[in-house]
């Protein structure tokens, strides 16, 4: 067997991009993501496409920021990990969009596994599984239960400091990953950052607060390349165990809503049950799962 050749593609070679069977449905999860034809990578054996990956961010981005399409072909795993390894990007973050319930198929689950070894070998581990959302206007509006009062606040402060109590007692993996790298104060940044980093408007960041005006939680309605979609939801440790979350979760979606929103993108940990569960009260159904990896300071180079 020859050894595969690794190519960074461009315009004349695009297709060969597309010449691989697509067991995970990523061509549909990401018919409308717009792709760097540069920052697109396959592993080719005797000519034929074995592995391959796309790497992404806003136009406007110097470098990408995340792998979120991976592919390898069966027996191939070497090859996938290779492509990720000699990468000139060190992009920290590979996602994998999966269908839900794929554990329960033996032909998925083996495609994961094979994406899995491929993504080890190249120096990524396992972060956290998560639930993808998607909500549309025929679902219905959820519940506003009324009893928090939503406002803006100019001052960014006045969220780092909301943001690093929420961060102080958290289920979030980001987070708690931002908290064993930098202390909870990068992890409040990190989010403050991707905050701004939406191209959605500062002023719909809102903050949540008693009717006596005292401060509950963070929603951050919100749209990203893609669409609409909650940015944040945080309630502080003290005000837990009372349901906010779901008031903030139901507030956002109001929001956008009003907005002209025709869908409403949304995720969270497998873990946080808590949040999941306000997800599914507030009618969100999943419509994917996500596996998230991460290799610090980016995949291990070869």
């Amino acid at each position: 067997m020859t050894d595969p050749v690794i190519r960074t593609l461009d315009e004349s070679s695009a297709h060969l991009f597309d010449a691989m069977p697509d067991p995970l449905g990523f061509r549909d999860k990401h018919r409308q993501t717009r792709y760097r034809p540069d920052w697109r990578r396959v592993a080719l054996r005797d000519g034929r496409t074995v592995a391959r990956a796309a790497w992404w961010a806003r136009p406007e981005d110097p470098e990408p920021l995340v792998i979120n399409w991976f592919d390898v072909a069966e027996g191939e795993e070497e090859a996938g990990a290779e492509l990720l390894r000699t990468a000139p990007w060190h992009t920290a973050e590979l996602e994998l969009d999966l269908p839900t319930g794929w554990r329960a198929a033996p032909g998925l689950r083996a495609a994961v596994a094979a994406r899995d070894t491929a993504a080890r070998g190249a120096g990524y581990t396992p972060l956290v599984e998560r639930f993808i959302y998607r909500w549309t206007p025929g679902l219905g509006l959820p519940e506003r239960p009324g009893r928090l009062v939503f406002t803006a606040e100019p001052d960014d402060a006045v969220f780092h400091g909301l943001l690093r109590r929420i961060h102080s007692v958290t289920l979030d993996a980001h987070a708690r990953r931002a908290i064993e790298q930098g202390g909870v104060d990068r992890a409040a940044q990190e989010e403050l950052d991707i905050f701004h980093w939406f191209p959605s408007p500062r002023s719909w960041w809102r903050i949540a607060r008693t009717p006596a005006g005292e401060p509950v939680g963070i929603h951050i309605p919100a749209r990203n390349p893609a669409g609409p979609c909650i940015g944040f939801i945080g309630v502080a440790p003290e005000h837990r165990g009372h349901g906010y979350a779901y008031d903030l979760l139901a507030e956002c979606t109001h929001f956008l809503a009003a907005e002209g929103a025709e869908f409403i993108a949304a995720a969270t940990d497998q873990g946080n049950f808590p949040m999941a569960a306000n997800f599914t009260k507030a009618g969100y159904p999943v419509v994917r799962e996500r596996l998230n990896y991460w290799a610090a300071g980016g995949a291990a180079t070869g």
